[in-house]
């Protein structure tokens, strides 16, 4: 059967992965002083991070549109996709898991809408996952069970370098009650089950990076891995290259695209794991 696969760019995707599977990755927008940008070639992740502290006013970020990725369906039904499975951010996080939702209304079954109940490669896992599958020739109801399998064992932790942008982006209301209080330390986050959660905090940087790699040790054996960082790639690839982790497949290192990291901050850390 040939399914087509859509996601989003909140997933950090490789490039090559997204190319190899072929892969259609829906992007966000970012609108910074008044001027919309389409993540990825509208502005890139570094640059974007570089500039973060300058913005005159705090960006905000926008879905792609019902009718786009009503488009982005019928376009890949009429070049002979059978199926469209369509694997998004969390719907308690964004809005673009109803925009999908609402799109593929008009196609019925032929369109399946997930809520990954996740964000970055912790929704990223998922989408490989059903991919490689979808590869090896598995139907609709087989990738649909491998996601589910690996949404219950993906997590996503983070260590922010300052709580002041998670604040300001207002998705998060334990964050705007303890700003006053949080601002001179390293806070932690996890990300389950389409929840953001403070997961405790630590004084330095240093002190931070040694937690995030106890935290990285204490999960046991791994099927997929991850260092996440937001213009932070040279402690990134030290926390990597430190846990010297033997995993079935390839551990990324990736800058988290700039719809995540707006309200993540910049100098951020931290890991996407599927444990086994």
């Amino acid at each position: 059967m040939n399914i087509a696969l859509v996601t989003d760019s909140t997933a950090d995707l490789p490039p090559e992965v997204v190319e190899r599977y072929r892969i259609q990755v829906v992007p966000n927008i970012i609108i910074i002083d008044g001027k919309s940008f389409e993540e990825g070639p509208g502005i890139t992740r570094r640059e974007f991070y570089k500039r973060m502290p300058t913005f005159q006013t705090y960006p905000t970020t926008s879905t792609a549109s019902v009718g786009t990725y009503q488009n982005i369906y019928e376009g890949l039904l009429q070049q002979g996709a059978e199926q469209v499975l369509s694997i998004h951010v969390s719907g308690r996080l964004s809005g673009i898991f109803n925009a999908a939702s609402t799109a593929a209304e008009a196609f019925g079954e032929r369109v399946k809408v997930v809520d990954s109940g996740q964000i970055t490669l912790g929704m990223g896992f998922q989408v490989l996952s059903a991919a490689e599958a979808i590869a090896r020739g598995a139907d609709l109801e087989t990738a649909l069970k491998i996601i589910d399998g690996v949404q219950r064992r993906v997590l996503v932790i983070a260590m922010l370098d300052t709580l002041e942008y998670v604040a300001l982006s207002g998705r998060v209301s334990w964050a705007r009650a303890r700003i006053g209080n949080l601002l001179r330390i390293k806070p932690f986050i996890k990300v389950k089950d389409g929840d953001v959660m403070r997961w405790g905090d630590v004084r330095t940087r240093r002190k931070g990076i040694e937690r995030l790699k106890e935290m990285v040790r204490d999960l046991g054996d791994l099927e997929r891995f991850a260092v996440l960082h937001s213009n932070a790639k040279t402690d990134a690839q030290r926390i990597l290259q430190e846990l010297d982790i033997k995993i079935p497949t390839t551990p990324l290192v990736v800058n988290v695209t700039t719809v995540i990291g707006l309200h993540v901050s910049p100098n951020g850390l931290g890991f996407a794991a599927v444990t086994i």
